[in-house]
């Protein structure tokens, strides 16, 4: 996906947020005294990518001739639409934490942070597209919205707030789940919210694609699930399913199912 590329492309020059809900998630990181940035690299960095939005949306209308308005699907309302956007970017922002800002990465130097953010907006575009259209990026919103004026504007208003909900909620769980990067220590309860996270959105995300009838549900499920294995594996192990538990603990090969600290 055209986000993984340009992660792996652009990543070693500023961070590759791309993403005005990345940057504050990074700077509310960095405020609660762990790993993120300052607020003021955040708000440059927000309004670059909130014009780059608004110009690439221009493009593509300039393009077609055309464009789309951006609102909840048919038979959606804001409520719903809303709470697809806030879920799915606390789900990008909290993975972007995990596979590419956390303290770990630096003595891992693993080259999977692309991959594993890439596929969160596989998750989240085929489940929660068919409710919101799957924005997950204020940029984004705002860019629609600004390009479809002749259809209305406005709706990128209540979208960028729930984007920005999920993107601090997402900087709080992170702290929770990783309170060593904040000059905590981890504890059996980092590692029971690290199972609760990744199972949930395991979840949601079938239950979005069945019910939205998904024509790509396998990918977006599998693809939920290989972000948060590598979010939250070095935490807990990443089961996030009762059948792989029991299964480890049939096997004899791990007397403790937590990871070595």
């Amino acid at each position: 996906c055209v986000l993984m590329v340009a992660i792996y492309a652009l990543g070693g020059i500023s961070g590759a947020n791309f993403n005005p809900a990345v940057s504050v998630t990074l700077g509310i990181s960095k405020t609660m005294g762990g790993p993120g940035l300052d607020w003021a690299t955040v708000g440059i960095y927000s309004a670059v990518q909130s014009v780059a939005g608004v110009a690439a949306a221009l493009s593509y209308a300039a393009l077609f001739g055309e464009s789309f308005n951006l609102a909840p699907a048919k038979g959606f309302n804001g409520f719903h639409a809303g709470l697809c956007e806030l879920l799915y970017t606390f789900m990008l922002c909290f993975v972007v934490l995990n596979v590419a800002v956390a303290r770990k990465n630096a003595q891992e130097q693993g080259q999977y942070y692309g991959l594993a953010i890439g596929f969160v907006i596989i998750a989240g575009a085929f489940g929660a597209g068919a409710v919101s259209g799957g924005c997950f990026n204020p940029a984004v919103a705002l860019g629609i919205d600004i390009s479809s004026l002749y259809y209305g504007f406005g709706w990128c208003i209540p979208y960028i707030v729930c984007e920005l909900v999920g993107a601090a909620l997402a900087a709080a769980a992170f702290k929770f789940i990783r309170p060593e990067d904040f000059g905590g220590e981890r504890n059996e309860k980092t590692e029971l919210a690290s199972e609760f996270l990744g199972t949930y959105f395991l979840v949601l995300t079938v239950g979005l694609n069945v019910l939205g009838k998904s024509l790509a549900g396998a990918f977006s499920i599998a693809a939920s699930l290989t972000s948060m294995i590598y979010a939250l594996g070095d935490v807990s192990g990443a089961h996030f399913n009762p059948a792989v538990t029991v299964s480890i603990l049939a096997s004899g090969r791990a007397q403790d199912l937590t990871p070595g600290k």
